[in-house]
């Protein structure tokens, strides 16, 4: 994947907002370990199951490089993108390993900022050509991969099967928004929310699926000419639509909630519905972290005016260039996004925990198929079925789905979150929070020099 943007130098986001970044209490970048000869991996990495899993596994890796300690920093994932950012943009050096996604990874990659993995991919051992094409793409810049994929991802609409039954009730192969809007009326109730979407600010957060309802109903952030569009009718339908579903009908505290915490409600039980990321699924069908095990359906992105919806993300694990052992980090990620790691992780952890969207064998292992029958299928459709060039019904002047590829959309994308959470909090209208929405987007592009 590629983006384009105006060639400039990337702005330090993270500093704009404001925020004050405490200092971490681990070895640097590469550096020794006090008193004694070990060299050190600092891993920065996002708090979600499938990323916690690589901790408790880290042993293996141990036992086969016994001169490298890895420490990890794990961080909720707002906290991550802020640090992270920080730090390689004032070239501070705390990171070994960054995990950084498909938005990240280009532009990053074209300040400078990280090191190219090709010629350490090349030992057939590992097969770069094994990582699945469309992930590959975007997490590369000029035909080279810049970030090794831990998983990929797409996403989903997962519904309680047997609530549906209960009810009478049955979920198309391609729902709509309208459709869904039905489903969780009818379904809600005092002990089950009708749906769980995510409400906390965070242009990760809440905007990943958002964004994605503002695309099939037709709407778009700008046009090609960077004229912003958030104050558009499309817009306003489409985020209407969100903010009276998960407020009719959506869990308790849907302001605060985001992925883990909608997770955490599906698995529980707790939730009718829940469109999120396809690796939620792998969670939901491990015995040892949900109790809704073998009920749970799996369909399409719900949609509005397009024929697909999903998103398509990775998080992946990339080397900053200002890594003092490269080879010591490349050891590391070569490991966690191997062959090898993910029938550890089944072998040790459940077949249904693999991580999931990253390399096209894993498909091929009969104990991971007959552990994800359920959503292994569905989760292949969706990130095949996703159109990066042109989401919407709209040309784009970048690439992506869930986000506008620009450096300073972190920065944007939060404000507007920020304002939509409040809509959904009942703090103000939808109408109002697009108003301002729409003047943070227009002051961007007008700052950043999109427009002439």
């Amino acid at each position: 994947m590629s983006t384009r943007t105006p060639p400039r130098g990337l702005p330090l986001t993270a500093a704009a907002t404001g925020l004050v970044l405490m200092a971490t209490a681990c070895a640097g970048a590469g550096g020794e370990a006090s008193g004694g000869g070990e060299r050190v991996v600092t891993v920065a990495t996002v708090a979600n199951p499938q990323m916690e899993d690589i901790e408790s596994l880290i042993g293996e890796f141990n036992d086969q490089h016994d001169d490298i300690t890895v420490e990890f920093v794990v961080l909720p994932e707002n906290q991550l993108r802020d640090r992270v950012t920080q730090d390689i943009a004032t070239q501070s050096g705390q990171y070994d390993v960054v995990t950084v996604g498909t938005y990240e990874v280009p532009i990053w990659a074209e300040n400078g900022w990280l090191l190219g993995l090709d010629e350490y991919a090349a030992d057939p051992e590992y097969d770069i050509d094994d990582i699945i094409p469309t992930v590959r793409s975007a997490l590369s810049y000029d035909d080279q991969m810049y970030g090794a994929p831990f998983y990929g991802e797409s996403s989903f609409l997962m519904y309680r099967k047997d609530l549906f039954e209960e009810a009478g009730l049955e979920m198309p192969d391609r729902p709509t928004w309208e459709e869904v809007a039905g489903f969780a009326a009818e379904l809600d109730d005092s002990d089950t929310a009708g749906i769980c979407l995510r409400g906390v600010p965070g242009w990760g957060e809440l905007l990943a699926p958002l964004n994605t309802v503002i695309l099939t109903h037709g709407g778009r952030w700008y046009d090609e000419e960077w004229n912003a569009h958030l104050d558009s009718p499309e817009v306003q339908e489409a985020v209407q639509t969100y903010v009276d579903l998960v407020r009719d009908h959506g869990q308790a505290g849907a302001p605060n909630a985001g992925f883990t915490e909608c997770l955490t409600t599906m698995a529980q039980g707790d939730a009718a519905m829940f469109y999120d990321s396809t690796v939620a699924a792998g969670n939901l069908e491990d015995p040892e972290s949900s109790s809704v095990v073998g009920d749970i359906g799996y369909v399409a992105a719900p949609v509005a005016e397009t024929d697909h919806a999903g998103w398509l993300w990775a998080w992946a694990l990339s080397i900053p260039s200002t890594s003092t052992d490269p080879e010591a980090a490349w050891e590391f990620v070569s490991w966690a996004t191997s062959k090898e790691y993910h029938r550890l992780v089944g072998e040790e952890l459940g077949w249904e925990r693999v991580p999931p969207g990253a390399r096209v064998s894993t498909y091929d292992i009969p104990e991971y198929q007959e552990a994800a029958a359920a959503f292994a299928g569905p989760t292949f459709e969706a990130i095949e079925n996703v159109d990066v060039e042109r989401p919407g019904l709209h040309p784009q002047p970048w690439t992506g789905v869930q986000y506008v590829a620009i450096p300073e959309f972190q920065d944007l994308g939060t404000r507007v979150s920020q304002e939509i959470s409040a809509a959904i909090a009942g703090q103000q209208s939808v109408e109002e929070a697009l108003a301002t929405s729409q003047e943070y987007a227009e002051e961007t592009a007008e700052s950043g020099g999109y427009r002439d």
